[in-house]
């Protein structure tokens, strides 16, 4: 199978990367470095010769390229030399939402299926940050619905794909997401009882047709983006 590097060195030599033209889910707390994830793949992916798009539903282009020059990445030159589109929906969002509001609440139900309107033909790489935003008032059954046509229709295209959800909409979905992805990622904040310290750790949940660790991988979040800090030997793959 055919992959593509996350853009984490250590996590690349554990599974070997992505499976292209799959879609991978991950989800996080708040502050956990999801965003930097997507960001991190897309640059890498990038700097790779593929066209990479993130599809924003929370926050404005200029912010993420800020966020991406903080870590060396410039999505700026990307972007110029056309392997790198921000496409900004939080705007959107809040229209929708408003219009909503003034007839009945139940118009917020998102249909993921209009994300795909926006992506450029020539897309390789999708980041769509967040799912959540396109959540409101589903029922589990619908969302599950929903999710299944859009990891169909991305995976019919080709289009290797990151989606992030939100802690709060995670607590609720995830556990149906799972069943839809190829591949899940868990970004977590936990105290490590032995320090007594607060610790960002990250759980490989599944990854179809890979060998993946089964413990909790410690990582920090540097100048250069996600770096995975605990050691790995080869005992502790399933």
């Amino acid at each position: 199978m055919d992959k593509i590097k996350t853009g984490i060195n250590e996590l690349d030599k554990m599974i070997g990367g992505f499976p292209v033209g799959k879609t991978v889910l991950v989800t996080g707390d708040a502050g956990s470095g999801k965003t930097i994830f997507g960001l991190q793949f897309a640059n890498i992916s990038c700097k790779e010769g593929k066209k990479a798009v993130y599809i924003s539903t929370e926050e404005s282009a200029d912010d993420l390229r800020q966020q991406g020059k903080s870590f060396g990445w410039d999505f700026g030159s990307l972007e110029k030399k056309g392997l790198m589109e921000f496409i900004e929906l939080a705007g959107n969002r809040a229209q929708e939402i408003a219009t909503a509001l003034d007839i009945s609440f139940d118009g917020t139900k998102g249909n993921f299926e209009d994300l795909l309107d926006h992506i450029p033909a020539d897309t390789n790489i999708l980041i769509i940050d967040s799912l959540g935003n396109h959540t409101a008032n589903l029922t589990q059954h619908e969302f599950r619905d929903r999710i299944d046509l859009l990891v169909y229709k991305l995976n019919k295209r080709g289009i290797t794909t990151l989606v992030i959800l939100d802690s709060t909409t995670s607590r609720q979905f995830h556990d149906i997401a799972l069943f839809s992805v190829y591949g899940a990622i868990q970004l977590q904040k936990k105290e490590n009882p032995y320090t007594g310290r607060r610790e960002r750790v990250m759980d490989i949940v599944k990854m179809r047709n890979t060998k993946t660790p089964i413990q909790l991988l410690t990582y920090e979040i540097n100048t250069g983006g996600i770096v995975i800090s605990s050691p790995i030997d080869s005992s502790g793959f399933d």
